[in-house]
């Protein structure tokens, strides 16, 4: 992300909860103009076109919701993942020769510890871009430094070593693909205007009844419908916000721990 994620939130939440009371208001005002003009069956015909726009941003939020909430359990899935494949590549370190392993182990506490920054530093994008160059140097000099001391292993231990060691070195590709994967951009603006649209209809429908009376339904349906499109959004950035994911670094964190 280019712009500082606070920004965009706070921007996203407060124009569309403004737009919203706008278009609410101005719903009423051309739904009282055309009070005196339209016959009750017309009204009837226009109910029902209303019910479709709000059932279909029904749709629109529950199909988005359910995407960021996939995507935000695969996220917490595969930081898991990453602890399970670095501490079976760690554990089998045991199988090389004893003159090569306090050097790999090192190897091994400087790359979980630069994995757990790449994520803990967000949203300094810059900063967790540099933890993340360095996590990969180190993972070239563990993979170097594994096959320098599998020339003087026991051939089983080529077969143990090295499918841990693809594992551990693929994880990182998946946590970066879907750390980057997001409800689309198009889909976002398509809820948002779902949203000003039916504050109009909203508006609309209300204009017949009292100001005053109206007003809190005004305000209580802008709100819901802010906060429920602004929590899809947090939840699509779970590093964001405020919905947070790290405590899924805990397993990292533990496993840098048992390393020392």
């Amino acid at each position: 992300m280019d712009i500082n994620y606070n920004s965009i939130a706070f921007l996203l939440i407060l124009g569309l909860f403004l737009g919203m009371l706008s278009m609410l208001a101005l719903g009423q005002r051309l739904g009282r103009r055309s009070l005196a003009e339209q016959p009750d069956a017309a009204r009837a015909r226009l109910t029902g076109v209303e019910a479709a726009i709000f059932g279909l941003m029904g749709l629109m939020i529950a199909f988005t919701f359910s995407g960021a909430a996939q995507r935000y359990e695969l996220r917490r899935q595969l930081v898991v993942d990453e602890a399970n494949t670095i501490g079976t590549a760690y554990l089998r370190l045991d199988l090389l020769p004893a003159a090569s392993q306090p050097a790999l182990r090192e190897q091994f506490r400087r790359y979980v510890t630069a994995r757990i920054a790449v994520y803990r530093v967000l949203p300094d994008v810059e900063m967790s871009a540099a933890q993340a160059a360095i996590a990969a140097a180190v993972q070239k000099d563990i993979w170097t430094g594994i096959i320098a001391a599998l020339k003087e292993a026991p051939p089983q231990a080529t077969i143990v070593v090295i499918p841990a060691l693809n594992e551990m070195i693929n994880v990182p590709t998946s946590r970066a693909i879907a750390a980057m994967t997001h409800t689309p951009k198009v889909v976002f603006a398509v809820l948002l205007i779902l949203g000003l649209v039916c504050s109009l209809l909203a508006g609309y429908v209300l204009a017949g009844i009292e100001t005053r009376k109206v007003r809190l339904y005004i305000v209580a349906f802008a709100v819901v419908v802010t906060l429920t499109i602004y929590m899809i959004f947090d939840l699509d950035y779970p590093r964001f916000g405020l919905i947070r994911l790290d405590f899924a670094d805990q397993g990292l964190i533990d496993l840098l721990d048992s390393m020392k």
